[in-house]
Order: C-alpha cells, then structure tokens, then sequence
C-alpha cells in the first residue's frame, strides 16, 4: 500500500510538514502501546495479529464440504457481514454472494424468492450466537430452505464464539463450525474466519489475503513516514483536529464500492466517542465527480478526500469514433479515461485547498486487497491512540440494542424505560 500525504499539507485546514514532524513523536509512542498490545493479545489490538493467527486452512476445510456451489449468503451484521461483501465484491467470481445484513421484510422476502436454495451455501455469523438481526434472518432461510426440501444442515456453515446459541445449533446437527478470533471486535474480523470463508467459497487464493496483510503489517513502524498506515491515520487526525471533520472515502475502482462502506463502520463505530472523530462518506469514482465533487470543492472548509485506486487494472479500448468533438476519445480506452478521471479530480481538489490522500495498492487482487484492508485498520487505531479514545468499543451501538430488547420485549430493560416517550412535531 502506498499512501501519498503531498495534497494533504498546506490546504485547509491547514496542516503542515513540520506540524506532522510535531505529531511524529507522539506515534512513536502509540506505536509502542499498539505493539505491546499485540504482544499481549490485548482486546482490539490482537487484531492486528491475524496475519500470524488466522488458519486458512481451516477455513478451506470448512468449506470443502460444500462442492461448487452457485451462491453463498453470508448472514450477519456490521463487521459480520459488511467485510464477507467487501472481498466477494473486490476479488470477484462467478459465484453469486449475497448478503442479509438487515431485517427489512421486502428485501429478505424477495432474496428468498430468487435464491437457488438447493445450491446455496449459508454462512451464519455470530460471535454470541444471539444477535437479534442475524439470528432472526437465519430462522427464516433456515425455514425457506426446508419449505423448499432442502436439508439446511448440509448447506451450512456457522462461525461464532464457544458458546452460546449458534454453538449448541452446530453441535447438535453436526454443522462445519469456525471459532471467531479473540479479542477481535467485529469491524476489525475481515482478515478472519467471519469473512475469509467467502472468498475460499470463490475460490481465491485465501493465503495470498493474508499475505498482503502481514506485508502491510511488517511495515508497522515508529515514524509515520515509514509506515504508510501510520501515516494516514495520523494525517486523518491531525486534519480532523483543525476542522475537516469529514472524510470522504472516493475509490476509483468499482469492485471497491463495498469496501468504501466497510471503511464508513470501521471509522465511524471506532472513533465517534467523546465529541470527537471524522464523520466518513462514501463516494466512487469517478460517477460521484459529477456530483459529490461539487461540495467537496466548494462547499464548507471541512472535509479530507481519501482517493483510492490500484496501479494496475484491467483494460477495455474505446473504438474509433467520427462523432463530432468525441474522435479524441477513440483509440484510447477505458482505464486511461478512469485515469484523467482520477488525476483531474486531484488537480481540481488541491487548486481548491481541500486537503485530499491518494492511496494506492498494485493490483485490486487478493494480495492488494489484504494490505489495503488491513492498513486501514492499522490506521485506525493509530488515529484512535492519537485522539485518546477508546477505539474497540462501542459504547452508544450497544444502547441502541437494548433499547430495541426492551422494545421487543427480549431484555432486562422496560420498554418505557429503554426508549421515553418521543417529543412529536408532525406536519400532515
């Protein structure tokens, strides 16, 4: 991963060379509690380890059970779902891969509907094996399936913790079961089994993820200009810190999309505590140029622009044309459009003074994909040990899930109690 800070210096907000050289002795500091966590295994910090501590193989042994399947749901929420999507849709493959990730009937009843339920592999993830969302999609393919004549117990796969619900689900039909890695908070599982099994469904090359992990993972270093994550979560904080309270995450590679929205959990559910954290957006390029581009460029002083995009890329030429104001276009070819695309909306950034990182991978392939993700995440708890706040919890999400118990009636919390009565001020 390459991470250039060139367009980041001297914006505004305004951050200089010599106020990242400042902040420079500060991450060496993070940079020796983060490895002493990971020494330790410390909660959050052990997942910056799975480079060493993930199986592959096991994960291929899990789902060698499953001979070619035609889809695979994976059925969870958050970090359980949202990094199982972002490899399948990155790295690509003729298997269908689906996920349900939220509870809306409409979209449940009409995935069902469509599904080829007898050759369709179901990933069930839950590190308690009671997640209200989650379990209650898995009882109604569960039953979609035996309406269907298909025995579910041979189309399953269950990851989750040591015990609990899905656990005693596994055991007792004697269903492929992968254990969710300690001390590693859901948003931070993509480099694990919660996600991994996806891909190996796909057929990549699952050991060549983990390999570009613990590439990016070598280069963990105690200067942020020798550590390209280092780099760009200190940058992202020292910008949030003098106002650009926003980063919008822009990749220009469409297979990227869904990483995009990976990143949006991962930095918002981290670093949003205590008044503090940069608010993410999620834009691609180059569509939203023709649209999102306009309030970065000349909208509030608020916003970094974070523009991926690999090196290297797949290639389709554009044909001749005798159209009028258009022959410049022929001859050339998709990849070089996208490329001016790319570079223009830079130039058009740092001609405006919105501070703007262009972060690079080789190739969107497996390798490429496992340093991008896991340098985001290094990133991350960079960005969290430099603001002092508690990265790997989640203090206001676990609100809202026992309010909604209470609501439901599943909790130890009053309804009236978890959610008071709403002020109202209707229009109609």
């Amino acid at each position: 991963m390459y991470v250039d800070l060139g367009n980041a210096l001297d914006a505004e907000p305004r951050l200089t060379r010599e106020a990242l050289e400042r902040l420079d002795e500060r991450v060496a500091d993070a940079h020796d509690r983060i490895e002493r966590g990971r020494a330790e295994a410390a909660h959050g910090y052990a997942s910056l380890n799975l480079p060493e501590t993930v199986d592959p193989a096991a994960v291929r042994r899990a789902v060698d059970r499953f001979d070619d399947p035609a889809a695979v749901l994976s059925v969870g929420i958050g970090g359980s779902a949202l990094g199982a999507a972002t490899l399948a849709e990155a790295l690509g493959t003729d298997l269908d891969a689906y996920v349900l990730d939220n509870v809306d009937p409409a979209r449940v009843a009409g995935l069902l509907e469509t599904l080829p339920l007898s050759d369709t592999v179901v990933h069930v993830v839950s590190r308690s094996g009671t997640t209200a969302e989650t379990l209650s999609n898995f009882l109604i393919v569960r039953e979609a399936m035996a309406d269907a004549g298909v025995d579910w117990t041979e189309r399953t796969l269950v990851t989750t913790g040591p015990s609990g619900n899905l656990r005693n689900l596994a055991d007792r039909h004697d269903l492929p079961v992968l254990d969710v890695p300690a001390g590693v908070p859901g948003r931070f599982s993509v480099l694990s089994t919660v996600a991994l099994p996806v891909a190996a469904l796909a057929g990549h090359d699952v050991e060549a993820i983990v390999d570009g992990a613990r590439a990016e993972a070598d280069r963990l270093a105690g200067s942020l200009f020798e550590s390209p994550a280092y780099a760009y979560g200190a940058t992202c904080h020292a910008l949030e810190r003098r106002g650009a309270g926003v980063n919008a995450m822009m990749p220009y590679a469409e297979s990227l999309e869904s990483f995009a929205e990976w990143f949006a959990q991962l930095w918002a559910e981290s670093l949003g505590k205590d008044a503090v954290g940069q608010t993410p957006a999620r834009a691609l390029g180059a569509t939203d140029q023709h649209s999102q581009l306009q309030l970065y460029r000349a909208g509030p002083r608020d916003k970094l622009v974070t523009l991926v995009r690999p090196r290297e890329r797949p290639d389709v030429a554009i044909p001749e044309t005798d159209l009028d104001g258009l022959a410049y276009l022929g001859g050339g070819s998709l990849a070089d459009l996208l490329d001016a695309e790319f570079r223009a909306t830079e130039a058009s950034l740092a001609a405006s003074n919105c501070p703007n990182v262009r972060i690079e991978v080789d190739r969107v392939d497996e390798r490429g994909v496992g340093e991008l993700l896991y340098g985001m995440e290094a990133a991350c708890i960079m960005y969290g040990e430099l603001a002092g706040v508690e990265t790997f919890t989640q203090p206001a999400v676990e609100w809202g899930k026992r309010a909604a118990r209470g609501l439901l009636g599943g909790g130890d919390v009053d309804a009236d109690d978890a959610v008071p009565e709403k002020r109202r001020l209707v229009i109609d």
